[in-house]
């Protein structure tokens, strides 16, 4: 992920920021974020990014067969050797 680092931040919007962040429950970074994203109008949809992860790792899994197999079958077969 890009790095974005700012210099000469002015003190009441530092002050501004900061207490946001804690109202939020955000670190400094979380907020500056957000409120970036805000002015920008991007969304920051958590769970549409989590979806488009999940959607990437089950497209590059490899093909399964089926259905995963039983877990108490597997733990009563892993006893008996």
């Amino acid at each position: 992920m890009p790095l974005l680092q700012m210099r000469d931040v002015p003190d009441h919007i530092y002050r501004l920021l900061e207490e946001q962040a804690e109202r939020e429950r955000r670190s400094l970074s979380q907020q500056a974020i957000a409120v970036l994203a805000h002015g920008l109008k991007v969304g920051l949809d958590a769970k549409a990014r989590r979806q488009k992860i999940i959607h990437a790792l089950r497209e590059s899994a490899p093909a399964q067969s089926g259905r995963l197999s039983d877990p108490v079958r597997l733990i009563r077969k892993d006893r008996q050797r």
